[in-house]
Formats: structure tokens, sequence, C-alpha cells
């Protein structure tokens, strides 16, 4: 079965915050039957874009069915005794509706502004999930990390899920994938990445997990889509590589990574992120976000089904 999700509003190209429009669309997807709602983290930059864990804590308040998920927290760049906190704080205020996407992120080059150095990050990274795991699920605990130590450290309350909520990593490097394989609960591509990519990275992660005596068809692998469904190709091309341009700086990226045009042509594209591996499609408008939302419902959706 392939489940629709899609990515909350959370950037802000022209106009100032609009919460107006953040709940009206929240409130619109949980009644329309999306599987999960997204958001992704960019604390630096030059486009207006919310925190995600505050705005995942908004969009709990304002909704009762659709899960919840990060794609992602760049987990590395904060402390997992307060991170592992704030994320059982969330389970239990949405009653058990997180999903968390964790991730290393690519740009090295911002981790001094977090007073932490980039140099042995994966190891932070790794050595924090596994510490996030350890108070989520033990009474008490000890750790004697290379970055964190505890002595005998109690957290509580535990997460409403058990174990845990799900832990769903986003990587690219083939050590993030062994990563994935060995400590993740399921995989969110990149909406940055083509479709061709995100077909390799699938294939390599199940083998990857296969190697760790895991069953990949048991493994959840999702893939953020940024979508323009514009009967003028041209117009919403224009739109996306301005988009693309304030978050990425790379307004190029658009017409390498995005499904744009007339509805039918949409879907025959998600398609191909099915065929590559999703059995999630985060579909990603950038702009006209409610509008976007009932063509998904209206029009995406039956044709996924057709």
């Amino acid at each position: 079965m392939i489940e629709l999700a899609v990515a909350i509003p959370q950037t802000f190209l022209q106009g100032s915050v609009d919460t107006v429009r953040i709940r009206s669309y929240l409130a619109r997807a949980d009644k329309l039957g999306f599987h999960s709602a997204w958001v992704v983290e960019q604390i630096l930059g030059s486009i207006p874009s919310l925190e995600p864990v505050e705005l995942l804590t908004y969009s709990v308040a304002v909704t009762e069915r659709i899960r919840l998920g990060s794609a992602v927290l760049l987990s590395a760049l904060r402390s997992p005794v307060h991170l592992a906190k704030s994320l059982a704080t969330l389970d239990h205020l949405s009653g058990g509706r997180l999903i968390v996407g964790v991730g290393l992120g690519g740009n090295a080059a911002v981790y001094p502004a977090y007073g932490i150095s980039a140099e042995h990050r994966a190891a932070r990274f790794a050595e924090g999930i596994r510490l996030m795991k350890r108070l989520w699920t033990e009474p008490r605990v000890t750790f004697e990390g290379e970055f964190w130590r505890l002595q005998n450290a109690s957290m509580e309350p535990k997460p409403l899920q058990k174990p845990h909520p799900p832990i769903w990593f986003g990587a690219h490097h083939p050590n993030a994938l062994k990563r994935a394989a060995e400590l993740g609960d399921g995989f969110m591509g990149a909406g940055s990445l083509s479709t061709a990519k995100f077909a390799d990275e699938v294939r390599l992660l199940r083998k990857l997990l296969q190697d760790a005596g895991r069953d990949p068809g048991a493994f959840p692998i999702g893939k953020r889509v940024y979508i323009a469904i514009d009967k003028d190709k041209a117009r919403a091309a224009r739109r996306l590589a301005e988009w693309f341009g304030a978050f990425y700086g790379k307004p190029q990226l658009a017409e390498e990574v995005s499904v744009w045009g007339p509805a039918d042509e949409c879907v025959d594209r998600l398609r191909e992120v099915v065929a590559a591996g999703a059995r999630l499609v985060m579909l990603h408008p950038v702009f006209d976000e409610l509008e976007h939302l009932e063509q998904f419902a209206s029009v995406i959706a039956p044709g996924f089904k057709a």
C-alpha cells in the first residue's frame, strides 16, 4: 500500500509568517486523511523558516489524527538529552503520533555556529541516537560515551509509543545508509535528490538491511517530493526555481528534482518515485499550499489508486 503524506507550510518567501494558513492547512490535511505531515530543519538561512520542533508542537495542538514527523532534525547539532525530553513530550501531547526523522546534514561548516566542532560528527550523531533510545527505554541510564556521560540518570515520562517513537533516517553516504540499517526504523529520501539517485539509495539500503539481518520489506521507505501542479509549466518552473534559490541557494536544483505541470503528468512522475522504492510519498508544495492540498486529495490520490 502506498501512503500519501504532506509537508507542513514552514517557509514564507513572501510576507510575514501566516499562522492562519498553517492552521487551516493542518486541519484540512487531518480531515482529508493524509498519512502524515512533516517538517524540515533549517535554522540558519535567509528565507524565513520556522523552527521544526516548535512547529510540530503547534501542529499537535491543531490536529487529531494525522501522524506528525520531522524530515529531518539535524540531531548532531542538538543535545540528545534535551532532544529526547522534547520528543518524548511531543509524543505524549500528540497521543503517540510522532515520527522522529533524523539526519547528519550535509553542511559541516555550520557546526561552529552551534559551539561544536564538525570533527567526528558522524560518531557524535550515532552516539546521540543511542543515548536517546536508552533514555526512552531504561529506568536509569549510566552512559560513558565519547561525547556524553551520564551516571544513574533517569528521564520521565517515557514516550507514549513503545519502545519509542519510530526513528527514520535521512542519509546519502553509504556509511550513513549503514547507520540507518543498524539504528533506524525507517528511511526518508531527500527532496533535494533526483528519483534516479533515490533509487540507488534504496537498492543499497535494502542490501544493508539484509546484511544486518533485518527484513527490507518491513522497513518503511519514504521520499519527499517538491511538487507544483499547474497547467502552465513555465510558470510553475519559475516559481519553484525562485523558492529553491531562496532555500537551497540553487535555483537550478528545482528542475533536477521537482515534479511540476498538469496533474496527470505529476501523477506519472510520482509513479516513478514509487517504482524507485517509496512506499510513502511526501508531497511538498512550496507555494499555494492550501490549493495544492485540495488537488492532492481530489486528483493525485485517486490517480495513485487507479
